[in-house]
């Protein structure tokens, strides 16, 4: 599948990037929005906002055309709606308040990520 490939080559650009907690997990069965979603944090808000650059620039690379975004500016919690994933970088502050990850994850729809999340920085 291929949206599933893009999402894991999306999920390691934020690892190399040094986002956290990076989270992908298909919910193609549980809404019409999109067949994925991408959560992920940054540590400051000028990370968050690099995050969703780097995420943008990939993306446009690979011909998907973003359709909406938000919080750019701010920082602290950025959308980006390219039809088939939405992307969320957040703040950690904002990911813990909002739980996102807790929101759409059924237990059976975590997709398994290439790398090790574990390994300190």
């Amino acid at each position: 599948m291929q949206d599933q490939e893009t999402v894991l080559r999306l999920a390691r650009l934020l690892y190399d990037r040094k986002a956290q907690d990076i989270v992908v997990l298909d919910v193609s069965h549980l809404t019409v929005l999109c067949d994925h979603m991408v959560i992920a944090s940054g540590r400051t808000d000028t990370q968050v906002s690099s995050l969703a650059d780097a995420v943008d620039e990939m993306l446009a690379k690979e011909g998907l055309v973003l359709r909406r975004s938000e919080g750019r500016r701010e920082g602290r919690w950025v959308i980006l709606d390219y039809g088939h994933v939405i992307v969320h970088i957040f703040h950690r502050d904002e990911r813990a308040f909002y739980g996102l990850d807790r929101l759409w994850n059924d237990g059976t729809n975590a997709v398994a990520l290439p790398f090790d999340q574990t390994v300190a920085d």
